[in-house]
């Protein structure tokens, strides 16, 4: 394990809760140097300011621009209220909920000027996954936008960390509990001093197994993604204005849609949502320059532009979130005459680490590491694979995987070498090729799903004896959740009964999980010792 620098938190759960040292991947820094105290939420705001950028405009969102100084100052507004007010110290675990917008984006990076380690969340999640975030990361205070409080405090009733839930305003009103309190606040803040290797921020992903991993990332980690892929891949500017589908809660989306353009002066349009109509129609307003979304909508797009949609002033058209379809790839290059930059990232290395160039990019193809970073194809017991052969992902650089309190870090860590659960291979020329999900994990539009989510959400149901959840190919979103069920003797299968099924799910689980096939069966296919075979499910009708 690397040497960690200082720490300013009070409450070192986080730092306690690191994998031991002897599961830690290997981390190179090299061409990464930042001094020992350095607070992410300062250098995204108030260092801007400084450097010149106040009267550019930061963010756009609900009708209204905010400059970096207005940033800077609503910012330190927020964080005098979260010490003052309601007690927040560094190292506490700061839960944020809501949808894409400015406030969101001021929650995020005011609690991190007060030292505190952010989880962002989804404003699709119910009580009962908001609850394992919770009780994994012993949350103690939470932000959530006041139009989304009833699922967060029925969780936080049952919970013995989270005791104060605070609402803010996501519209450009500011007119909730913590707006009011911050408003008479000096625009002035002593940023808290963070150590470079303090936590600033828990990402959490389901894996596989639908049980939550909180992903441990440092301020460091925050500011390498963007001085690495964003400065060396995109070379983002100040006149660059991005726009984006990810949500804030997922790493891509905050790197995408927050971390880069602040890092560089740049704008960011956010949309609470961010469906592809709405994206085209922003890109045109605004004359966007930098988009990052999934296969899915820009296949929209696509369908736009032949509709007489002007998208000329996208430079930059990043893919991630599921494998880009080469004909996708080829009629992006054909209309615009500018290639689409596919890549693959994931929670535990915060990032994009392999991707395609403007001056490098080939359609079925994920392309070359990011600089810092090193990728190799092995096989199960972590032999290097010749060019050509399938195998397991390997990485190595300047982020890794660093799970919170969790057994699995020996599953995703192998000898320094982060495994990603990825089955890709590697061409004669050194570009790398995505074959699929090694644990079979579900990507629809933009989404990783995993399966034992959708099944126990389907098993709560009266109705279901006994349920299978697979991915299955689609030309639109990559892949669509399916679901086998078993129902209960005596209960119609019919076109009711699929309504009735899909409509609970997305009643206790963020709905973008729902199966969108449901197949009933007499039976599922089991092995003697009555585990399912999932794969004999993938060749059903």
């Amino acid at each position: 394990m690397q040497h960690l620098g200082p720490s300013g938190h009070q409450d070192s759960f986080t730092r306690d809760n690191l994998p031991p040292a002897d599961q830690w991947p290997e981390i190179v820094l090299s061409g990464f140097d930042y001094p020992d105290w350095l607070n992410v939420g300062a250098e995204l705001t108030d260092h801007m300011v400084e450097r010149g950028f106040g009267d550019r405009t930061a963010l756009i969102g609900n009708g209204r621009a905010r400059t970096y100084k207005e940033l800077t100052d609503w910012t330190n507004r927020l964080a005098h209220a979260l010490v003052e007010d309601y007690g927040v110290k560094p190292g506490n675990r700061v839960l944020v909920r809501s949808a894409n917008n400015p406030a969101m984006v001021a929650c995020w990076l005011a609690a991190t000027k007060v030292g505190a380690v952010v989880v962002n969340t989804m404003p699709m999640l119910r009580a009962g996954e908001l609850t394992k975030v919770i009780d994994n990361a012993e949350i103690t205070h939470a932000l959530c936008d006041t139009r989304l409080m009833d699922e967060l405090v029925s969780a936080a009733k049952g919970s013995a960390t989270l005791r104060t839930v605070i609402g803010f305003d996501g519209t450009a009103n500011h007119d909730a509990e913590l707006d009011r309190a911050a408003l008479t606040k000096p625009v002035h803040f002593e940023v808290v001093r963070t150590g470079r290797d303090d936590v600033a921020l828990l990402g959490f992903t389901s894996g596989s197994t639908g049980e939550p991993k909180a992903t441990m990332h440092f301020h460091r980690d925050l500011l390498i993604i963007a001085d690495g892929y964003a400065k060396e891949v995109l070379g983002v500017t100040p006149d660059d204005v991005f726009i984006g589908s990810p949500p804030l809660a997922f790493t891509f989306g905050l790197g995408g849609l927050a971390v880069f353009p602040l890092r560089f002066g740049a704008s960011a349009v956010l949309l609470e949502n961010a469906s592809p109509p709405n994206m085209i129609e922003i890109i045109q307003a605004h004359r966007a320059t930098i988009c990052f979304t999934a296969p899915t909508a820009y296949r929209v797009m696509l369908r736009a532009m032949e509709e007489g949609a002007d998208l000329s002033s996208l430079r930059a058209a990043v893919s991630a979130g599921e494998t880009l379809p080469a004909p996708v790839w080829q009629e992006w290059r054909d209309k615009t005459g500018k290639p689409m930059l596919d890549g693959i990232g994931a929670t535990e290395m915060l990032h994009i680490f392999i991707t395609n160039r403007f001056d490098d990019s080939h359609p079925g193809c994920t392309g070359r590491p990011v600089s810092g970073y090193r990728a190799k194809i092995v096989d199960d017991a972590g032999r290097d694979l010749p060019r050509g052969e399938p195998g397991q992902l390997a990485v190595i650089g300047p982020t890794g995987c660093r799970y919170l309190k969790d057994r699995r870090q020996a599953d995703y860590v192998s000898d320094g070498w982060n495994i990603t659960g990825d089955t890709f291979w590697q061409d004669e020329d050194g570009r790398f090729h995505f074959a699929a999900r090694s644990d079979d994990i579900i990507l629809s539009g933009g989404y990783n799903i995993a399966g034992p989510d959708v099944e126990a959400a389907l098993l709560a149901h009266d109705d279901v004896l006994e349920c299978a959840v697979i991915g299955e190919a689609d030309p639109e979103r990559g892949q669509i959740v399916v679901a086998h069920v078993v129902l209960v003797e005596g209960t119609a299968a019919d076109d009711a009964a699929i309504l009735r099924l899909q409509a609970h799910c997305k009643a206790i689980i963020a709905p973008y999980k729902y199966p969108r096939r449901v197949v009933f069966t007499d039976a599922l296919p089991k092995t003697a010792t009555g585990k399912i075979q999932r794969f004999r499910l993938k060749d059903a009708p």
